[in-house]
């Protein structure tokens, strides 16, 4: 038994972390947003709301200038104001911001922040497990592998999500009457916004899947449900 503390005082350290850093981005969150009200946006967030049989969708703007959109683990969707600023000044469209928060919405309605928070702890007790058995064959670098291998994994889980995301949001924009036009060049436009950053990093290496993967996703999706 005592040979397997390390991996559980792992896994309670991970999911202690997890809850510590929720509580403080709640925090953060609270004192540092705002509600979203903008007459063209709330029109095409209620036609999402409807779609999904919903009162309504309450989206807040978050106070940095950042260019994000953010599913919150209490399940509140935000804006940032960097983003929303983009919006008033019409380089981006109503549209194109509804269907970032209909992909916010995707990660809050599949779950992802429970199992990112199942996901954490689990891989922090890998992480440890591995590092253990590594370090055996391999003194003084183990550890080190041990971390490499983990990240490569927690990138790989992050794109599944984006991935989930994307479809969520597509199938709403299409419910809604929306549509994914606005969702695709959205994805060109946070290039041209990033300057394409991670363009020239492997693939594996990313926790986003890149722009063209995720375009040819939304398209096959279209394609496969005969839109």
């Amino acid at each position: 038994m005592l040979k397997f503390a390390p991996i559980l005082l792992a896994l309670l350290y991970g999911l202690l972390m997890y809850r510590f850093s929720a509580w403080r981005m709640a925090r953060t969150l609270d004192a540092q947003s705002c509600e979203l009200v903008d007459p063209a946006l709330n029109r095409l967030t209620k036609r999402m709301a409807d779609a999904l049989g919903l009162k309504r969708i309450r989206t807040h703007i978050y106070e940095i200038e950042a260019i994000n959109g953010l599913a919150a683990p209490d399940g509140r969707i935000f804006i940032t104001r960097g983003f929303f600023n983009r919006y008033r000044q019409g380089d981006v469209s109503a549209e194109e911001l509804a269907s970032v928060i209909a992909h916010e919405l995707g990660h809050v309605a599949l779950g992802h922040s429970r199992k990112r928070m199942i996901d954490f702890s689990g891989q922090n007790a890998m992480r440890t497990a591995l590092a253990m058995v590594l370090s055996r064959f391999l003194p003084g670098i183990g550890g080190y592998l041990a971390h490499g291998l983990m990240t490569l994994l927690t990138a790989r889980l992050s794109r599944n999500d984006e991935f989930e995301a994307d479809s969520y949001a597509t199938a709403l924009l299409i419910k809604s009457g929306i549509g994914t036009g606005a969702q695709i060049s959205m994805f060109h436009k946070l290039d041209k916004f990033s300057g394409a950053r991670g363009a020239a990093q492997p693939a594996w290496l990313l926790s986003h899947p890149k722009t063209a993967q995720r375009i040819a996703a939304i398209e096959k999706n279209q394609k496969s449900w005969k839109v």
